[in-house]
């Protein structure tokens, strides 16, 4: 997937939802990688903001809507444009705005997906950046929670449950893509309680609502309004979800689950995720650096190059960095794996020979397709200087850096490092002696 910048700019004026201030907003194209950045026109300098998790406002005083802050200055109510930058894919694009609030509009993104869609996008020549998530995310306080776990998709499924008549168990699931964020998400308005307009306005805000732009929700329905959708308000709780996530600066993929969730916690997320996405690129950065082929042998091709199989193949998958020289090898290491029920039952550990064998295999794969041995199998013929570093359990990732010291016509020595979340865990040198194929078929 490319990633994608608008094809012409577009404008939007009017009133910030809760300064009540008048603003004009133009969105214009970006260059590949520039994400999105928010400039204040109105300052001098023109200050830029960029969307990123570093700069998203953690101040818990910032409760009805979501801003960013660089160098003492904010933009906010951010998360209606961001929702539909992010539910329509869009990756690269400058917001010029000319007062610190976006405009309100009609209380949703449906404005902006519309103006969006009309102008169409540009496919750009560089790959999206759209992390998966590793690892549960849980954030909680007293009465709300949030948590995000892998998925092949991006979901989002919320639950609403306030001391209201019309807002009591509201449940609402979707996997957002384009065409489901534009249908079933873009047009959910933003919503209050009639019995809580007193406090917001004594707090100073919603100076620009009214009930065109806010749905002000009575025990009998919305206030001289009627609903979009008969779960309008909990599509909205969606739609800030999807729009809060893009203070990431990229798109996630993963399954979130939200009970009661607002504008803090979300924040609070997306920094988790912020840091998790750091750890996993730090554990995985040693990949990007040698040069090679980039080549990635999965399981299938691993098995027409190793001899082992169930249960005693323990890589995964191996990155294939210098044909021959250098190599990365992947265990996932799991609760299904048999070497546990015995090692040990009541504290599953990894078995430091196994995790030595893991990496003389990663070796095998690095070693036989550099070409020079072809119909070869590599034998173990000597370990040395051996050192177990890190208890490896379930739900861990072994990486495995294989490098080849030296590769003779009938043995190979080889350096491994075993690492788990970037700390090592296991280190070897091996050595192994080459043989004919056919001596495992005899």
């Amino acid at each position: 997937m490319k990633q994608k910048t608008i094809k012409n700019p577009i404008t939007f004026s009017g009133i910030g939802l809760h300064s009540g201030k008048p603003c004009r907003m133009i969105l214009k194209p970006a260059l590949e990688n520039e994400g999105i950045s928010f400039i204040r026109t109105d300052l001098p300098g023109k200050q830029i903001i960029k969307v990123t998790a570093a700069n998203a406002v953690m101040d818990e005083n910032v409760t009805r809507c979501t801003a960013l802050e660089f160098q003492g200055v904010r933009v906010y109510t951010i998360e209606h444009i961001l929702a539909a930058l992010n539910g329509l894919g869009i990756d690269n694009v400058n917001i010029e705005i000319d007062a610190e609030e976006m405009p309100g509009l009609d209380g949703s993104s449906l404005e902006f997906v519309k103006a969006l869609e009309q102008t169409g996008s540009v496919e750009q020549s560089v790959e999206k950046q759209i992390f998966s998530i590793q690892e549960p995310i849980v954030v909680a306080n007293k009465t709300s929670t949030l948590v995000m776990v892998p998925s092949e998709q991006f979901n989002i499924s919320y639950t609403l449950d306030y001391d209201h008549p019309l807002l009591r168990s509201q449940f609402y699931s979707q996997t957002i893509d384009p065409q489901s964020f534009c249908k079933e998400l873009a047009g959910a308005r933003t919503f209050c309680m009639e019995s809580e307009v007193d406090t917001i306005k004594a707090h100073g805000l919603a100076r620009g609502a009214n009930y065109l732009n806010t749905l002000v929700m009575s025990a009998l329905g919305p206030v001289e309004n009627t609903l979009r959708f008969p779960n309008e308000c909990v599509r909205h709780k969606v739609l800030d979800i999807v729009g809060d996530l893009y203070l990431l600066g990229y798109q996630v993929k993963g399954a979130v689950y939200a009970t009661k969730s607002g504008h803090t916690l979300n924040r609070s997320l997306v920094k988790k995720i912020e840091a998790q996405r750091q750890k996993y690129s730090s554990n995985a950065s040693h990949v990007a650096l040698p040069t090679g082929t980039g080549r990635v042998f999965g399981i299938d091709e691993i098995m027409k190059i190793l001899p082992h199989r169930y249960p005693f193949l323990f890589v995964d998958r191996v990155i294939e960095i210098e044909p021959g020289k250098k190599g990365i090898g992947i265990k996932n290491v799991t609760a299904n794996d048999g070497f546990f029920q015995g090692h040990f039952p009541q504290k599953p550990v990894m078995p430091g020979v196994i995790m030595v064998e893991a990496m003389a295999q990663t070796a095998g794969v690095v070693v036989l397709t550099s070409g020079v041995h072809d119909g070869k199998v590599a034998l173990f013929m000597s370990i040395s200087d051996v050192k177990f570093r890190k208890v490896v359990g379930p739900g861990d990732q072994l990486l495995m850096e294989v490098e080849i010291l030296r590769d003779r016509e009938r043995t190979a020595n080889v350096k491994g490092i075993g690492r788990v979340d970037g700390e090592v865990a296991v280190e070897a040198d091996m050595m192994f002696s080459y043989t004919d194929a056919h001596y495992l078929k005899s």
